[in-house]
């Protein structure tokens, strides 16, 4: 696979340069509380997020191929990270964790690079429209209660559902009434300006003001939270010493670390992809993800990680390209170098007013209202997904999430659509009957649709539906399978199991409408005498057809109805030109020929019974043809043709008067092409070019029967169904007019 560099800003615009570059100084400004309160909850020190929001979001843009999506310290990373340490009975900032930490970061870089190189981004196809919803609403929902009780004066939370809501309730016992005040109305001017003034960076504005509002009254000293102090300089290449980490913890808390990433960040990029109409190459974003996670690791930072609240915010200033990514990397390393002293000023509670602003909009409550409105099956998936992502946690609801996706197949599979069929007099269609006032059954046949792949879970559906619909009167059930694309094994032993059920109460059984390749699923899985016996057919007119009905089907309209129906409708149908030998391809596929020739193997046993050639009418010819189903004029053509080729098969009598018998087809084909000519005057042509294509297969298929055939006739001409007199010689077939 080809890797492109830097793949947004191929064809870049100049227009997007300014909106690419403010809304880059917005993710930059944002980032620096979220990404220090994340490393702190990783267990290393504050400054450590702004070191992880510059090398790792440069390196992510380099490979990314999603248009918006900002990388950086985030917090369901962070949160594993620093519950890995509590496990492990180290304290947070102490030299240990500074050592295990990067390594739980450089073990998930390359975790996720091996991910890339096995092509696990497909695991994003397991999952649902409802699915990714009702996960990325939990993780939304988990980060805002998270930082909720910094609202309140106090601290960020961690853990799952209880967790944070035991935190919660230990905040509300000393909450800060001026935090609360400067949280609340910050978070009010944020979400009026973005309803009001959306284009306005009212999160730079809300910023402006704290710092003012700390450097004029001071609020620190009445309890209100600043960030902490951060030194100038850049972060220094961070060196491991593997003597003080446990490599397989560090390895196995990497592999859950690199597992959330990939599900979290290509999750979250695909929704914001679909929601902007853009693709990705989901494999080249677990390769961005890999390169930002080492190259975290390289400045002793903590797991990096797609941010869903940054993205949202880029999403709202109209970012364009991965231009924000770079503006906002440069921008950070800028304030690191030589402006880091107004962060000292920033009051927590107004940064934690932006962050949950931006994440009210990825909770996706629209959402659920509407799956709520057009599917509650839908709906629960997504519920049960957003909470098992509350209360289990970010790795527990991937998983949770493609079972559920999973589930939800087979819900739907288990309970497909199917109907009941019938007919609208003077329409050609079938429709549904529950449905269209107007359509009435086919007298004495059942026809049935089942819309869904047949498969263990859902055969047993369609025997009872197929049973509980026939009547004593019954002499067909006609299944409409064109919605069934594949069959297992045992759904084939349960359609053989209704044709026998059926066959021993003297109804007739049919199988129509499917693509050609579930007739080479039955051969293969044991009920090719379905086909042989007659009992698949391309459409559901040609299984009426072979009952012996033609049109104007019979319709069982109640006699109160009559009147109406032939005032509002014309009782009468076009009669379907069926090809049969097409239908015969279609049912035997590969094995066409090879049945065709069992056919002809067949009426030449027929012949073999025959006691007296020279009474041998064209009419008791045509009855020994007779086999699969009624042959069209062409059809019957061809099957003459083949005839021809096997009579030195027939018994000794009959190879004795082979003439007579040559005769006898000759003049078959007389009548076929008088019936031809006479219905269709104007297609000489076109059945003298299918002619020649038959002869050519013909000579391909049975190079000896032809040789054979050419020597027994002696030049004598015999006339095809089309009209043409096939003079035999030593080269083949030649035609004259």
């Amino acid at each position: 696979m080809k890797i492109t560099l830097f793949p947004t800003l191929r064809n870049y615009k100049k227009e997007y340069l300014a909106k690419d570059v403010f809304s880059g100084i917005i993710i930059a400004a944002v980032s620096i509380p979220i990404s220090m309160g994340y490393a702190q909850i990783a267990g290393l020190p504050a400054v450590y997020g702004l070191y992880g929001s510059v090398l790792p979001i440069l390196f992510f843009a380099l490979f990314s191929t999603s248009r918006q999506f900002i990388f950086g310290v985030d917090a369901a990373p962070a949160a594993i990270v620093g519950a890995a340490l509590t496990t492990l009975g180290i304290a947070g900032e102490s030299d240990a964790a500074m050592q295990y930490v990067p390594m739980i970061a450089l073990f998930a870089g390359l975790w996720l690079l091996l991910f890339y190189l096995l092509h696990a981004d497909r695991i994003v196809d397991f999952i649902s429209t409802p699915v990714m919803g009702g996960f990325i609403s939990g993780i939304a929902v988990t980060i805002i209660l998270m930082q909720v009780p910094k609202l309140l004066g106090g601290t960020a939370g961690t853990g799952e559902l209880p967790e944070l809501l035991h935190h919660l309730a230990e905040t509300l016992v000393h909450i800060n009434g001026l935090s609360v005040l400067l949280g609340v109305c910050s978070l009010v001017v944020l979400l009026l300006g973005k309803k009001w003034i959306p284009k306005f960076p009212m999160a730079v504005a809300v910023m402006v003001v704290g710092v003012i509002l700390t450097a004029v009254f001071h609020v620190q000293e009445y309890g209100v939270l600043l960030l902490d102090q951060v030194e100038n300089g850049l972060p220094r290449l961070f060196l491991p010493d593997f003597s003080q980490v446990n490599l397989t913890q560090a390895a196995g808390r990497g592999l859950m670390v690199a597992v959330v990433i990939m599900a979290e960040t290509l999750l979250s990029e695909n929704n914001f992809a679909a929601k902007n109409g853009y693709r990705l190459d989901d494999r080249q974003e677990i390769l961005a993800c890999a390169a930002g996670n080492i190259a975290a690791a390289a400045v002793g930072c903590c797991p990096v990680n797609g941010s869903i609240s940054r993205t949202s915010m880029n999403e709202q200033y109209g970012g364009k390209t991965q231009a924000v990514s770079l503006t906002a990397g440069i921008f950070l390393a800028v304030i690191l170098l030589c402006a880091t002293g107004f962060i000292g000023y920033l009051p927590v509670p107004v940064l934690t007013a932006i962050v949950i602003s931006a994440l009210l909009n990825v909770v996706e409550v629209h959402l659920a209202v509407r799956l709520f409105r057009v599917s509650r099956q839908e709906f629960l998936i997504f519920m049960t997904a957003c909470v098992t992502v509350l209360l289990l946690g970010t790795i527990y609801g991937v998983i949770v999430g493609i079972l559920l996706s999973f589930v939800a197949v087979i819900l739907k599979a288990t309970n497909p659509p199917r109907m009941a069929l019938g007919m609208i007099p003077g329409k050609e269609d079938f429709y549904e009957l529950e449905k269209n006032r107007f359509a009435y059954p086919v007298s004495q046949v059942v026809i049935y649709r089942f819309s869904e792949n047949l498969f263990f879970a859902n055969i047993k559906i369609l025997q009872n539906d197929i049973l509980g619909k026939v009547r004593e009167d019954t002499k067909a059930v006609i299944l409409d399978a064109g919605a069934v694309n594949s069959i297992d094994i045992t759904a084939a032993d349960g359609l053989v199991q209704i044709a026998d059920s059926l066959k021993k109460r003297g109804i007739r059984f049919y199988m129509t409408e499917h693509s050609e390749n579930v007739n080479e699923q039955l051969r293969k899985l044991g009920a090719g005498h379905l086909i042989e016996e007659g009992m698949v057919r391309r459409t559901i007119l040609s299984a009426l057809h072979d009952l012996g009905l033609r049109e104007p089907f019979a319709l069982e309209i109640p006699e109160e109805e009559k009147e109406m129906v032939r005032r509002k409708h014309f009782y009468a149908l076009t009669p379907e030109e069926e090809n049969s030998l097409e239908e015969f391809a279609w049912a035997f596929g590969t094995d066409t020929v090879r049945e065709l020739e069992k056919c002809v193997h067949s009426v030449v046993g027929q012949i073999h019974g025959i006691s007296d050639v020279e009474n041998l009418s064209e009419a008791g010819l045509e009855e020994k043809l007779s086999f699969w189903h009624s042959l069209g004029p062409l059809d019957e053509d061809e099957l003459l043709r083949r005839l021809e080729l096997h009579i030195d098969e027939f018994p000794a009598e009959v190879r004795e008067k082979s003439s007579l018998v040559l005769s006898l087809i000759e003049r078959r084909r007389r009548v076929l092409r008088d019936k031809l000519l006479r219905e269709h005057p104007g297609v000489k042509e076109h059945l003298d070019e299918k002619q020649e294509r038959m002869e050519r297969r013909l000579q391909k298929q049975n190079p000896e029967g032809m040789q054979r055939l050419q020597e027994l006739c002696g030049g004598e001409k015999t006339t095809s169904a089309t009209g043409k007199d096939q003079t035999s010689d030593g080269d083949g077939p030649i035609e004259s007019v």
